[in-house]
């Protein structure tokens, strides 16, 4: 950043639980709940009058290329400039080996390459390097190991983290209710580039036939709309933010299909280190948002997961009782015969523990070390 803030915001708090940071584990197997990704409070500015307004700072917002990682990357950045009167944005654009690489599906991709992170490497890489002061990710793309030297600075208020049926225009699409079951023709063609997506969905519909489906989501539509698929399933965060709401054919409820770990969720990243950056983004952070989300990926991490294995996670508050949540937790082997499920409902710091012991038992460790050893 190119000067200092006037003052903190308030609300900072640097024993916030991370859903990041990874857990170490006792000698019974079990991990703890996330550890803190926060420092103990840096010396922050002097607080000025007028608390929030900053003058002659500008954040530099490392991000992907594409339609949809801009535009969260600009609401990100609008969302800050409102919150904080002053401040000016530049948004650093990096391709990361996912764009780059488009002829073979994210599951051999990372495995040919060795790589986790395969979007947010490069845009990591950024913000460490001093090109950039923070980075925007979709959480769902965030591996559970990241670099020591970021912090997750905020999870904003996050988007709708259900996945989508999107069919063609002259379908007649039934709109934006959530269905349990996949209205399509035997043998019908789904484009998916997601193994978690297949699996769910061929454990509820053997018939299908999936097709690998890779490219941004315009690109997607465009392969759908040429008669490629029958039918593709996308997130409906990225269609939502990107007002595409209208090409939405109906939403899969968790029971057909649980979402991605921390699916709908955005990840704003910044250095441990940068105490200015820090003070900035923590009124942009969603204390309901950042619990849920780390419940879904502490449940990931304690599984060895990440975003190529067939694992979906959900969580969300009681409406009676924000403290509790319920959670969804699948696992479903590629063919989709077997399938290892857990429904709990719990405080944040411990439901975690308790869905990866219930999926163990159902057998979902057996499932993915088959996975592994395939």
């Amino acid at each position: 950043m190119s000067a200092e803030p006037d003052g903190p915001t308030h609300g900072s708090d640097p024993t916030r639980p991370s859903p990041l940071a990874g857990p170490s584990r006792d000698s019974g197997g079990r991990a703890p709940p996330p550890l803190v990704d926060r420092d103990p409070a840096p010396d922050y500015p002097e607080v000025s009058p007028d608390r929030h307004r900053i003058t002659c700072v500008k954040l530099r917002i490392a991000t992907r290329g594409s339609r949809l990682a801009t535009t969260q990357s600009e609401w990100v950045a609008a969302r800050l400039r409102e919150l904080h009167p002053g401040l000016e944005t530049e948004l650093v654009l990096r391709k990361t080996r996912g764009d780059n690489v488009r002829d073979r599906s994210l599951l051999a991709l990372s495995e040919a390459s060795g790589v986790k992170g395969l979007f947010v490497r490069e845009i990591q890489e950024a913000v460490l390097a001093g090109e950039a002061d923070l980075a925007v990710h979709s959480m769902k793309d965030l591996p559970a190991q990241r670099p020591e030297a970021l912090l997750l600075g905020a999870v904003p208020v996050r988007e709708e983290a259900r996945d989508v049926l999107v069919l063609p225009r002259s379908a007649g699409a039934p709109g934006e209710e959530a269905i349990s079951d996949l209205p399509l023709r035997q043998g019908a063609r789904v484009g998916t580039g997601s193994l978690r997506r297949r699996a769910q969905l061929l454990a509820r519909r053997p018939d299908l036939r999936f097709t690998d489906l890779r490219g941004n989501l315009d690109t997607r539509l465009r392969k759908l709309a040429a008669g490629d698929y029958d039918a593709i399933i996308l997130a409906a965060a990225g269609m939502r933010r990107l007002g595409w709401t209208e090409r939405i054919s109906a939403t899969l409820s968790p029971d057909l299909c649980t979402p991605a770990p921390g699916q709908g969720a955005l990840a704003v990243e910044c250095r441990r280190d940068a105490a200015a950056t820090i003070a900035l983004l923590d009124r942009l952070d969603d204390p309901v948002a950042r619990a849920a989300v780390g419940i879904e990926r502490a449940v990931m991490e304690r599984l060895g997961g990440d975003c190529t294995v067939p694992l979906g996670v959900y969580a969300e508050p009681l409406e009676d009782s924000p403290a509790q949540f319920s959670a969804l937790a699948r696992v479903v082997s590629p063919d989709g015969l077997e399938v290892a499920e857990a429904k709990l409902l719990g405080p944040a710091d411990t439901l975690a523990t308790a869905l990866v012991e219930a999926l163990e038992a159902a057998g979902a460790r057996d499932i993915l070390a088959r996975l592994q050893a395939s």
